[in-house]
């Protein structure tokens, strides 16, 4: 009996490679619009066979073929989640002061008025 070889250890938390994250995607996408066309070709042989519950049936399959391309185009597009850090905070080299008020001289000085 052949022994199956093992799978590498993932030693590292990095994240998979985006041509890896594409892949995933595009078959996430096909599967989704085979689903789709699976509810069209369902309805066309519903139509045909005109079972019980008609019309319940083809709500369903049209359902399937209006929500299944959005559904397709969103999670094909959705990339993988962000990792949540702790915000890097810069060390400050004082303790910021309060501001002092100033008195009214000091801010008539400071004013910009314009000669008519």
């Amino acid at each position: 009996m052949k022994k199956q070889p093992e799978r590498p250890v993932l030693i590292t938390d990095a994240a998979r490679s985006q041509s890896e994250q594409l892949r995933a995607r595009k078959i996430r996408y096909v599967t989704m619009m085979s689903a789709r066309a699976v509810c069209l070709i369902l309805g066309a042989v519903l139509v045909s066979v005109r079972p019980p519950l008609l019309p319940l049936w083809l709500i369903l399959c049209a359902a399937g073929m209006v929500f299944l391309p959005w559904m397709a185009v969103i999670i094909a597009n959705d990339g993988p989640p962000k990792r949540r850090t702790a915000p890097v905070s810069a060390p400050s080299a004082s303790p910021q002061r309060a501001l002092e008020p100033e008195s009214a001289e000091e801010v008539r000085h400071r004013t910009i008025d314009v000669e008519p």
